[in-house]
């Protein structure tokens, strides 16, 4: 049984009489009747007396309509339940995100998009820029959000597009001996102690990328720790001692702002510029959904790389921004 046959019996059913059930779908008396002798055939029983030129409903005919009508409401349902997916009315997006990301450049982007589209549910999950990585290409995330060079991984079917661009910051406490200093030489930067991110994520990797550049391994530094959280490096920089970090600009912002760390610039040295990246799977489908929600990121783009220097993380220019 199709829904087609099962809206020509109801039809029937409801005026008992085929020609107006024919008026009331738009087809031909035949093809009613055709519809209703099929149905009957193909399960053995009669949905109709034929007494004359009237029809009255057996038992079976009866029986079918009433469920018949709770089957056509429910198909109806979910319908409707289809076409809010593709008018945005319905819908669930699952996100992924580094930390820093997820934690101080996306949720700007967040609200922006449930004030446009409040019946969309969005599900965030970070973690380094590794597990985005991976967690995307499995399909776990629809999108991914990430900072740091364009991502090596790539090769896994995944896209990545720059929709940002987050300035690295060398940091340093009160009780540091650059805190009174505005610039470091590059050779000075073994002289301190370290708090690093481990690796994978996307500003250890910058920070790696601009030590190569200026003829510096982090093996050559003094690494106090390693941690996975760029919160945890920063309560431990302004927490007090003799250690340096890199971390994101929009992460200290309040912290410098106030005098408790100072960024301390390297000499002859670029500003740390890192792209955010908006990652998808390749040949997974687009839903209108997610279409929705990368425009709502592109809107609110600003400060994106340019794409040479996105590409090349050794090619880091100034950035404009503050």
């Amino acid at each position: 049984m199709n829904l087609d046959q099962l809206r020509v019996f109801l039809s029937v059913a409801r005026h008992l009489h085929f020609s107006r059930a024919a008026d009331e779908l738009y087809i031909t008396q035949p093809a009613v009747s055709a519809s209703v002798a099929k149905l009957e055939s193909q399960y053995g029983v009669k949905l109709f007396h034929r007494i004359g030129r009237r029809v009255e409903l057996t038992d079976a005919g009866r029986w079918l309509a009433q469920e018949g009508e709770h089957l056509l409401s429910r198909a109806d349902l979910l319908e409707r339940g289809l076409l809010d997916f593709n008018a945005l009315r319905r819908g669930v997006l699952n996100l992924g995100a580094s930390l820093t990301v997820g934690n101080y450049w996306l949720p700007l982007r967040l609200k922006a998009f449930c004030e446009r589209h409040g019946a969309i549910e969005l599900h965030c999950n970070l973690g380094n820029a590794g597990q985005v990585l991976e967690d995307t290409a499995r399909g776990r995330f629809d999108l991914g959000f990430l900072t740091g060079p364009r991502p090596v991984e790539l090769e896994h079917g995944l896209d990545a597009e720059p929709v940002g661009l987050e300035r690295l910051v060398l940091v340093v406490g009160r009780d540091h001996p650059w805190f009174e200093r505005e610039s470091v030489a590059a050779t000075d930067l073994p002289g301190s102690h370290w708090i690093l991110r481990e690796r994978g994520s996307g500003a250890q990797q910058l920070f790696e990328d601009l030590l190569a550049a200026a003829g510096l391994d982090v093996s050559q530094l003094a690494v106090d720790l390693v941690l996975t959280s760029s919160e945890m490096v920063k309560e431990v920089v302004q927490g007090g001692g003799a250690a340096a970090a890199a971390l994101p600009l929009s992460m200290v912002r309040q912290e410098l702002e106030l005098g408790v760390l100072r960024a301390v610039a390297i000499e002859g040295c670029p500003a740390l510029n890192q792209p955010v990246w908006m990652v998808r799977h390749s040949q997974r489908h687009r839903s209108k959904l997610m279409i929705a929600f990368e425009e709502v990121i592109r809107s609110l783009a600003d400060g994106l790389p340019d794409p040479a220097v996105a590409a090349d993380p050794r090619r880091h220019r100034p950035s404009s921004r503050p």
